[in-house]
């Protein structure tokens, strides 16, 4: 059921992710009423828009909740601010740049009676809850995870990725983590990392990561941001009733190489319908593993230092 009034909804910060995803995804949401913009370097027309997001909640205290696509550098101060204002908040990937943060605003967002919502996008992909079904009545033998794409045409001039907490590779690999952690039933344990530094960057341009499921099953993840051609998102997970394939970012599933029809739906509609249900639920959904294992690939990975990066 639906509220009888849209929830009056911010965007904190507008940048590429905004732009392309949270504002046609809001605009097609009848639960939601986007209100105003607060951002440093962009406005958007017709709307009001504020350079921060104190001045954007003292324009507009109907404000009751804001979407944070802020760089993850800044995004606990903007979600503690708003969480103290008393409005529902929605985090972009990466929910923030350590699991200490998330979690000290899990604690308040319960202290204030408010929603929180860790948003990982790729596991509201279309092929997704229709894999971990398949997978939850199955035995996994072993998991394979291919996560590569060309950093120059996804994030052209996007410096803040090679800064401390940007996560460089881990931006888009964390999209394959939230998956994992989603279709796998149990917990996922680093056992190994190698990580790959350019000489000129504080984040990692490639990474290799042996994890372990539930009865020692293992988990081989592929990350590198120097793909050319074809752009690789997959995941294959090898079970006693043959291969499950879930291919480009988890919108086609495969089942012993055969395509499965699946029911139309795209990540950003999906994202913010469960936000929408989250607010009327007064429920919080916060997830932090696909977090804690990047975590614990900086904590525990080898490094390696490669050729320095340029755009």
């Amino acid at each position: 059921m639906e509220s009888a009034l849209p929830i009056n909804i911010a965007i904190v910060g507008l940048g590429k992710i905004a732009r392309d995803q949270h504002l046609p995804a809001l605009a097609a949401n009848k639960a939601f009423k986007l209100v105003a913009i607060a951002s440093p370097h962009n406005k958007l027309d017709a709307m009001p828009s504020y350079p921060n997001l104190q001045q954007l909640l003292e324009a507009h205290p109907d404000i009751a909740a804001v979407s944070l696509c802020t760089t993850p550098q800044v995004r606990y101060e903007a979600a503690l601010h708003a969480l103290r204002h008393g409005c529902h908040v929605l985090l972009e990937k990466p929910p923030g740049v350590t699991v200490s943060e998330v979690m000290a605003l899990v604690n308040v967002a319960r202290e204030k009676n408010l929603v929180l919502f860790a948003s990982w996008h790729s596991r509201h992909a279309r092929a997704v809850e229709p894999a971990r079904e398949w997978l939850a009545q199955r035995k996994i033998v072993s998991v394979s995870v291919n996560w590569k794409e060309n950093v120059r045409v996804w994030h052209p001039g996007q410096k803040w990725i090679w800064e401390a907490g940007g996560l460089g590779v881990f931006d888009p690999g964390i999209n394959a983590l939230s998956i994992l952690t989603r279709i796998i039933p149990g917990p996922l344990l680093l056992k190994d990392a190698e990580l790959s530094f350019p000489a000129n960057c504080a984040t990692p341009i490639a990474a290799k990561l042996a994890l372990q499921g539930s009865d020692g099953v293992p988990v081989g993840v592929d990350l590198d941001f120097l793909q050319t051609g074809p752009q690789t998102w997959d995941i294959e997970v090898e079970t006693d009733a043959g291969r499950l394939t879930l291919s480009m970012g988890g919108t086609q599933m495969f089942v012993k190489d055969k395509a499965v029809e699946i029911a139309p739906g795209e990540e950003y509609p999906n994202l913010y319908a469960h936000f929408a249900n989250l607010v009327q639920q007064q429920r919080s959904d916060v997830d932090v593993a696909p977090l804690q294992l990047v975590a614990d690939a900086f904590l525990c990975g080898r490094r390696l230092e490669v050729a320095p990066f340029v755009e």
